[in-house]
């Protein structure tokens, strides 16, 4: 009975609860909150041995490679003034990204170099052969329907895919453990993310509104999987969704009454892990319960973001 009563207080949320009033925000303070960093996933740790790389390398590749790259740090900066945000929370996104999943290139060029790669690709986000498209037409996806835009409309369908599907058997149909996006969102290999900002399709999707509406770009469809790729490879695309995720996610933590604008750690966990809006209002639900107190906290990559928040700012304003 709790678990169902915690569904539907989430789903509420997702589908447009009332914002918090502005006096009642909580103002999340810079800087971590655990003392040492939070341990890092074995998926992390193991893809960084097999390139025989360390973390450290990885990270200083990145750092060098926003320091050489003034058109990057320049796009990065007016993304953010768009979206009414720090620029060094685009920042912290990206040091993450290439410090625990994929090691940076040597230039952004060679982005665009591998956005044309997938641009001719037939595929479909399908599982078990069925379209993502027509699968939450199913009735149990009924609940968001009254979803206010994308982001909230996708997160509500991952929300109902782990209560309803997710490692369960419904109507002779065994689903297998895998989140919403590993089930229908990885049409290649498993753990696939894309160019400079390793942006997931389901990512895409739920901030397709958004990005439509302040910058401009087509609104992104599961019928069209080539169009998502298209916009996550693209560098330049790739910088404004990253800064549109970001927005999304302070925005997310504010309607549950939550500030996190001045945490650069926080949003770049939030970039890691996904799903601002679950997480948020399950922030809030457990707080009203009384189970907790805790303002939000940074995981292993958001902890490094504002451990070397001073470097990054630097890099950031580097020739400047």
């Amino acid at each position: 009975m709790a678990r169902v009563f915690r569904l539907l207080l989430v789903l509420a949320c997702l589908v447009g609860a009332p914002a918090a009033h502005a006096e009642k925000l909580i103002v999340v303070p810079p800087g971590n909150r655990f003392e040492t960093q939070p341990p890092i996933p074995s998926a992390s740790a193991n893809r960084t041995r097999a390139f025989k790389t360390t973390y450290e390398e990885k990270y200083q590749k990145i750092v060098a490679l926003l320091k050489h790259e003034a058109k990057l740090r320049a796009h990065i900066k007016q993304v953010a003034a768009i979206y009414g945000i720090d620029p060094i929370h685009i920042v912290g996104a990206l040091v993450g990204e290439h410090t625990y999943n994929v090691t940076a290139v040597g230039s952004v060029q060679t982005y665009y170099v591998k956005a044309l790669s997938y641009s001719g690709l037939d595929f479909a986000f399908r599982y078990k052969g069925v379209r993502v498209q027509d699968f939450v037409k199913r009735p149990e996806f009924a609940v968001c329907e009254q979803a206010k835009g994308s982001a909230a409309l996708w997160s509500c369908r991952d929300m109902v895919w782990m209560q309803h599907f997710r490692g369960k058997t419904v109507d002779g149909v065994s689903y297998e453990p895998l989140t919403f996006q590993q089930a229908f969102f990885q049409p290649f290999f498993a753990g696939q993310t894309f160019g400079l900002g390793q942006i997931s399709p389901l990512t895409a999707l739920e901030v397709t509104d958004l990005v439509n509406r302040v910058s401009g770009c087509d609104k992104l469809t599961p019928d069209n999987p080539q169009a998502i790729y298209r916009d996550v490879m693209d560098p330049d695309r790739s910088i404004v969704y990253i800064g549109a995720i970001v927005h999304d996610a302070i925005e997310a933590y504010k309607e549950q009454g939550f500030d996190i604008s001045g945490n650069p750690g926080i949003t770049a966990t939030l970039y890691n892990v996904g799903q601002p809006r679950r997480r948020a209002a399950e922030l809030r639900a457990a707080i009203a319960g009384g189970t907790t107190n805790k303002l939000p906290v940074e995981n292993y990559y958001g902890w490094l973001v504002n451990d070397k928040l001073d470097e990054l700012r630097s890099a950031l304003d580097s020739g400047s």
